[in-house]
């Protein structure tokens, strides 16, 4: 028996609203809800009660995430994908011994990890 459940991922930022803008073209999430300031972002996930959240916060990012999202792409869609939509990619597939994924980078530099789509890894 567990003692909670996951309810909802947020991520700090400097802009939320472009960084909403990337991560609702990069999920296909719509977005549920948005501050008249600007100041924070609601994404709803489709079939999900889990929601992701974008809220503004004063201080920059300065280390490595301790926490961060990991995303299966889609068949067809590569890194390059994900790059033309803003992302940096920090180590491509193959560029870490043993691991069958590829880090990148959001807009505003928060780490994420890729993983190919499951046909490929298969092949």
């Amino acid at each position: 028996m567990s003692i909670a459940t996951l309810r909802d991922i947020v991520i700090d930022c400097a802009d939320p609203v472009p960084l909403a803008g990337f991560w609702s073209q990069v999920l296909g999430y719509p977005i549920l809800f948005q501050a008249d300031d600007g100041g924070t972002v609601c994404l709803d996930a489709p079939d999900d009660p889990m929601r992701l959240w974008l809220v503004r916060v004063p201080e920059p990012k300065t280390v490595k995430n301790r926490v961060h999202i990991d995303v299966n792409l889609e068949p067809g869609m590569g890194l390059e994908r994900l790059e033309q939509l803003g992302a940096k990619v920090l180590h491509p597939f193959g560029s870490i011994p043993d691991a069958g994924w590829a880090v990148l980078a959001d807009p505003e530099g928060n780490e994420f990890c890729a993983f190919p789509p499951a046909e490929e890894t298969s092949a």
